[in-house]
């Protein structure tokens, strides 16, 4: 059996998400979308559950976090190019988002951060591996 990633997101407008990914250019797996929940696909098999705030409530007893205040987890996705990491970002100011924090150029790794309409936290980021420092 495979191994598949699925984030769990609490959301305060379903709607407005779903158009702030498809605005990125991601798309949704419409087998496990509904009024309650979206499927974005992340990448082969990964998938971010974007989950209406009180459906969210259903699967836990805590709290859901407060992103004005705190944050709960980073999600950091690699792309191909530091070029792409900019035109990413720039798409995410473009949708709604918000560019977050200064840049990050290690030399070997370049990355930006943004938060998207409900405050969640997502770096992106590109890793020339070949280039990275050894221990």
């Amino acid at each position: 059996m495979k191994t598949e990633i699925f984030l769990n997101l609490p959301v305060k407008d379903l709607k407005r998400s779903m158009d702030f990914f498809t605005e990125l250019g991601f798309t949704f797996n419409m087998n496990f979308t509904d009024d309650k929940a979206a499927c974005l696909e992340i990448g082969e098999n990964i998938f971010a559950m974007l989950l209406l705030e009180e459906f969210f409530k259903t699967f836990t007893n805590k709290q859901i976090c407060d992103t004005s205040k705190s944050t709960e987890f980073l999600t950091a996705l690699s792309v191909d190019s530091r070029e792409k990491v900019d035109e990413i970002i720039a798409a995410v100011v473009k949708a709604g988002g918000t560019e977050y924090m200064e840049a990050k150029d290690y030399g070997w790794m370049y990355q930006k951060a943004f938060l998207d309409p409900d405050g969640h936290h997502w770096e992106i980021f590109f890793m020339d591996e070949s280039q990275a420092p050894s221990n």
